[in-house]
């Protein structure tokens, strides 16, 4: 029996990842935008998420609150979210500021539990 026959095939390539840039103006967010549906569309079911690398990005502000809203518009039209990567905590708390809420990498997706939390059982709870 071969190794194919007993395992199932496991996915894992991992979702793209868009590097934002130090400085974007309003003319360069809708090429960015594209970026993102772009990917979303090469990666079809595969993956629904683009990880935007946000480390290079320069001193947090609106201009990159509204970058990040946009790209998370973007996202959502094509079926799919960004996650944030490595964002620094002045621009964390400026999204919250705000209440902007982003995926960050590293995080459980929205209705999973964390790794390692087990849902407690009552004694008496009748089995499922």
């Amino acid at each position: 029996m071969s190794a194919a026959a007993v395992y199932p095939r496991v996915d894992t390539e991992e979702p793209p990842v868009l590097v934002l840039p130090e400085a974007v103006g309003r003319d360069g967010t809708p090429a960015l935008c594209d970026a993102v549906r772009s990917a979303l569309e090469r990666t079809g079911a595969r993956a629904r998420v683009v990880v935007c690398d946000t480390g290079a990005l320069g001193p947090p502000g609106l201009a990159q609150v509204d970058l990040l809203a946009r790209l998370e518009l973007a996202a959502r039209r094509s079926g799919g979210r960004i996650r944030l990567r490595a964002p620094a905590p002045a621009l964390l708390a400026l999204l919250a500021a705000v209440g902007l809420r982003f995926q960050m990498e590293g995080q459980p997706e929205e209705g999973e539990p964390a790794p390692g939390v087990e849902e407690a059982v009552e004694t008496g709870d009748p089995a499922l």
